[in-house]
């Protein structure tokens, strides 16, 4: 079975003088989704136009009619689960239900010191991560929340009438290590990975591959233990930071190669980023379309 075909458009363009143009031709070229990154800033683009996540999404509610959209990924580094609840049942309410809220422990890029404080540890970004996301998860479920935890607080907070997907918009969890792993099985729908950032810069294809049989073995193994079929879940895979690195967009032969490998490694999704000339996304527009369009076809 070929996996769905995204793609991840990332905010650097104004809304009117391009933004709204890629969303549409994302819906015009037949991608199951439609994702953007929630950052404050990122990267090689931190110097450049960047804009917010939750407002783009909202746009691209308004400009598009059967999408999917979502973020790849929210974090907490800067978001608090009381309001992250309320703008997201807002959004998936203008857009009618298209919503999937990719959501991971975040990292220690510019996100992690733009509000004056110290970049989290590891281990106090999976704590935080760890209370982050089922208060959030009880927030977009219940019509009132009240709960006092060691980082995050909710006072008799209403969500009314609470989300148009039932029982609430689907989050699709990015981890890799076990406890991470465990909030996936316990409250995603999909497991997103973008497969070992040890290998990205030294590594081979197949010891990427290799990392991977081994994070969807750790899936598993925290399916199992919550007593959940890991079938149920999507998996995700966000393309660009393995060691093929862009060679799978240069061309339709590459792309149907390099997705047919993850495709039996298990991926039902994969996900590729919107071409950004100069960037590290540079890719041919044209090679881009075609394989929008024409890949799934040849995967079968």
């Amino acid at each position: 079975m070929s996996p769905r075909l995204s793609t991840v458009i990332l905010p650097v363009d104004r809304w009117n003088e391009g933004g709204r143009a890629k969303w549409q031709r994302a819906e015009e070229l037949g991608f199951h989704a439609a994702y953007t990154y929630d950052h404050l800033s990122w990267r090689s683009f931190r110097d450049g136009p960047w804009f917010g996540a939750l407002p783009t999404l909202t746009a691209a509610a308004t400009a598009t009619g059967r999408l999917r959209l979502g973020t790849l990924v929210t974090s907490p580094n800067f978001r608090h689960p009381v309001t992250l609840a309320k703008e997201l049942i807002s959004l998936d309410d203008i857009s009618g239900g298209r919503i999937t809220l990719g959501i991971g422990a975040g990292g220690s890029g510019f996100d992690a010191t733009a509000l004056g404080r110290r970049p989290w540890t590891p281990r106090e970004r999976a704590d935080r991560f760890g209370e982050f996301l089922p208060l959030l998860d009880r927030l977009l479920t219940e019509g009132t929340v009240s709960q006092r935890g060691d980082f995050y607080t909710a006072e008799e907070v209403r969500n009314l009438p609470g989300c148009v997907q039932r029982p609430r918009l689907p989050f699709a969890v990015a981890a890799t290590g076990p406890r991470g792993l465990r909030l996936a099985a316990r409250h995603g729908r999909a497991w997103v990975t973008t497969g070992d950032p040890k290998l990205y810069e030294t590594g081979t294809p197949q010891q990427s591959d290799e990392a991977m049989r081994r994070q969807f073995e750790g899936l598993a193994a925290a399916c199992a233990e919550t007593g959940r079929d890991v079938a149920e879940l999507d998996k995700i895979l966000l393309t660009g930071f393995t060691p093929d690195r862009a060679r799978p967009l240069e061309s339709l032969d590459a792309f149907v190669d390099f997705a047919g490998r993850h495709r039996d490694l298990g991926f039902t999704e994969i996900v590729v980023h919107w071409p950004i000339p100069g960037s590290d996304f540079a890719a041919d527009q044209a090679v881009f379309e075609k394989i929008a369009t024409e890949a799934a076809a040849q995967l079968g």
